[in-house]
């Protein structure tokens, strides 16, 4: 793995949960954290690639402590079962990591009916986070990690349209979930201020993961072709790994990250009124406040 910027001392000894955590960026990130030190709990929808991600870590990790938790966070009852869980187990949670996402080239809705790019890119870290947000906050000094993209430029919110069901695109939907990433990132930390919890968002870069595998044969193959341009998963989660543990960014709060640097996000990231209006939403479609 390239080195993030900085040193991950902060995040040694302390507990962190990944979302996405059996591939991509996701893995990436849980390996190197739990190889920092800290106590890493991973959310992942299969049990098989969850142990396989265990018996990994362990590899490199040999101390490590590391706990499974399985849920698909397309599902909403899954999302509050596993905050639930880990809320009962009494630990703290001083770094949470939303990296887990799709991309549909097709319009597809989750079984609670919400259009799936949607629900899983921008509604399960909302309702992740805010589940989860007043252990975060009795755990403070501590972090919250969105991964968005800068493809959130080439989107804006729709919000008679949020759901694609007017007009659908592969592109159109991943960008306008990564906006209300960087949007709920900015909002959130509005709302933090003076509590000791920082909140801050990333854009990877092109990365070769599997974010469009289950978008058919042409193109999946197609992402391949790309994939050989791009960054490793290790190279992409530099940013993320070194929001989540590095000692350089303590007391930063609500930026933009690229390349473990601080960036400016598109012009309609900043607008505050959407955001407001798109965490009220949000909280209306997750039923939490």
């Amino acid at each position: 793995m390239a080195a993030a910027k900085g040193n991950g001392e902060w995040i040694r000894g302390k507990t962190c949960m990944i979302t996405g955590a059996t591939s991509g960026l996701g893995r990436a990130t849980a390996i190197e954290l739990a190889r920092l030190g800290a106590h890493t709990f991973l959310v992942c929808r299969s049990p098989e690639r969850g142990a396989d991600l265990v018996r990994d870590i362990e590899r490199v990790a040999p101390q490590a402590r590391v706990e499974l938790m399985l849920a698909d966070l397309s599902i909403q009852s899954q999302i509050r079962d596993v905050a639930n869980s880990f809320l009962g187990k009494g630990v703290p949670l001083h770094a949470l990591v939303n990296n887990a996402g799709v991309f549909n080239m097709k319009r597809e809705l989750t079984a609670d009916g919400i259009e799936t790019v949607f629900a899983v890119n921008h509604l399960a870290y909302f309702m992740l986070t805010l589940m989860l947000l007043d252990r975060i906050k009795q755990s403070a000094p501590a972090r919250i990690v969105n991964v968005a993209s800068d493809l959130h430029k080439r989107a804006s919110i729709d919000f008679d349209d949020l759901g694609g069901e007017k007009s659908f695109g592969g592109i159109s939907s991943y960008g306008q979930s990564k906006l209300a990433n960087i949007l709920f990132t900015y909002e959130l930390s509005r709302r933090l201020a003076g509590t000791g919890v920082t909140v801050n968002c990333v854009h990877p870069g092109g990365v070769a993961t599997n974010l469009a595998n289950s978008n058919g044969f042409i193109v999946r193959n197609a992402w391949k072709a790309v994939a050989l341009f791009m960054k490793s998963p290790e190279d992409g989660a530099s940013t993320q790994i070194y929001l989540a543990s590095s000692p350089e960014v303590e007391g930063v709060t609500g930026k933009y990250f690229i390349d473990c640097h601080e960036a400016r996000s598109s012009v309609e990231s900043y607008d505050a009124n959407i955001a407001r209006k798109l965490w009220d939403i949000s909280a209306k479609m997750t039923a939490t406040s």
